[in-house]
């Protein structure tokens, strides 16, 4: 898949008053803790500060983001997932489905919020906590993703091969990030998702 210039909302229906104000208090969230954090460091951001800078309460931030970690690890593009990837053409092969939904996403972002995922990048690297957490919500989306694809492809919900597949992209997805991350950000983050992928396909070449 080549890189994606639109939003990973642009094909998803429009969305009611409700969700409209859902999402435009999480981007509020988000937004003032990647401010925050760029001032004055992670771990000296509290998300009390961050509810504040949003207007909200601290109840509101830790109902719509669990952890402090997961405010800087989630983005727009994680609400279309599975719509997305439902939306592939009938017969393409799962490894397929499923980089076009990563390498659009990180495209997306990357056009979208740049200084969000280089931001993010930084993190994952700087901070043990961020990368645990990472790690649990990656597996959580893998186990989505298994779920689609086993629709897709006519499977069972915990066939096996799906589940290795899933789990293995999107710890190709983890490596290609911190990668990008530990080098200072100076490669195309996009080109390495495509590596990365491409080495489940055959393996590290020569």
């Amino acid at each position: 898949m080549s890189p994606m210039a639109d939003s990973p909302a642009d094909t998803h229906p429009p969305m009611g008053l409700r969700e409209r104000k859902k999402l435009k208090t999480r981007v509020a969230i988000r937004r003032a803790a990647h401010l925050l954090i760029a001032e004055r460091g992670y771990e000296a951001t509290t998300v009390e500060q961050i509810a504040e800078a949003a207007e909200v309460s601290p109840s509101t931030v830790f109902r719509y983001f669990p952890t402090k970690e997961d405010i800087v690890l989630t983005d727009e593009s994680d609400l279309f997932t599975e719509s997305v990837l439902r939306s592939r053409p009938p017969g393409e092969e799962p490894l397929e489905s499923l980089r076009f939904l990563m390498t659009r996403a990180v495209a997306a972002l990357l056009e979208h919020e740049p200084e969000v995922m280089r931001q993010r990048a930084r993190l994952l690297v700087e901070v043990p906590a961020v990368r645990a957490r990472m790690t649990e919500t990656m597996a959580e989306t893998s186990q989505l993703l298994s779920r689609v694809l086993a629709d897709r492809t006519g499977r069972a919900a915990d066939d096996l091969e799906i589940r290795v597949l899933t789990a293995a992209v999107m710890g190709a997805l983890r490596e290609a990030t911190l990668y990008w991350a530990e080098r200072d950000q100076k490669d195309d983050l996009v080109a390495l998702v495509h590596r990365a992928l491409d080495t489940l396909k055959g393996g590290p070449c020569p």
